[in-house]
């Protein structure tokens, strides 16, 4: 572990520098251990795949109380992830309509259609960081079979609810933006509401499983939605 000034309110806390299961699982732990410590001096968190990145208020702390305070947390082997996480089930549509990619990514894991289907929603996938745009979850834990590449080049707009894949990691588009990620579904689910209490449906070290549907239920559940 390694812990360097960011600027002079933050502090950066790297576990490494590649993406894996054991450092997310670092981060993580030390992200909930901080989260649950009642201290309005830490302002905000920011996990990363091997990074917690630590806004603090340097009126009131110096980056040596931080270090200090980082350092025992992760020295304490009591600090992991929250016990008896439940899984969110996120509906998915995977329509030729909403996976736009789906055949491409069939014909690079050299599988069928119905395949990539079934292995893409039959995973349980970690909510390692939200990032990009309010709400978007970077979900680790994708069948290594089915790892593409992103698109050679980005489309101007991807629809919100649109379902992702992009090298070793899925994810939920909450909202119309650029993406490059080969898209493979859409839910209808709303993952980003200003006004909600958290206003993002996912959180870091959270658990998240697809579960398929038709077009029929996709409006349904849309509309419900409203």
């Amino acid at each position: 572990m390694k812990i360097v000034p960011a600027s002079d309110s933050s502090l950066l806390v790297v576990f490494g520098n590649a993406i894996s299961s054991g450092l997310q699982q670092r981060v993580l732990a030390l992200f909930h251990a901080l989260q649950a410590r009642p201290d309005s001096r830490i302002r905000n968190l920011h996990p990363a795949y091997a990074s917690l990145l630590i806004d603090f208020d340097p009126l009131q702390l110096t980056h040596d109380e931080v270090t200090a305070l980082v350092e025992s947390l992760a020295s304490d082997e009591r600090s992991s992830l929250p016990t008896g996480t439940s899984v969110d089930n996120i509906p998915v549509c995977y329509d030729a309509e909403f996976g736009l990619d789906l055949d491409e990514v069939a014909r690079h894991a050299n599988l069928a259609v119905e395949e990539v289907v079934r292995l893409h929603s039959s995973a349980t996938y970690l909510v390692c960081f939200l990032g990009f745009s309010p709400g978007f979850a970077y979900l680790g834990g994708l069948p290594e079979v089915l790892q593409t590449p992103r698109l050679s080049s980005p489309r101007r707009l991807v629809a919100g609810g649109s379902v992702g894949i992009a090298g070793s990691q899925t994810g939920i588009y909450p909202l119309d933006s650029p993406g490059g990620w080969k898209l493979v579904g859409r839910t209808p689910v709303r993952m980003f509401d200003p006004m909600g209490q958290p206003p993002t449906r996912l959180q870091p070290g959270g658990r998240v499983q697809f579960s398929v549907i038709d077009r029929a239920t996709f409006e349904k559940l849309q509309q419900e939605r409203g």
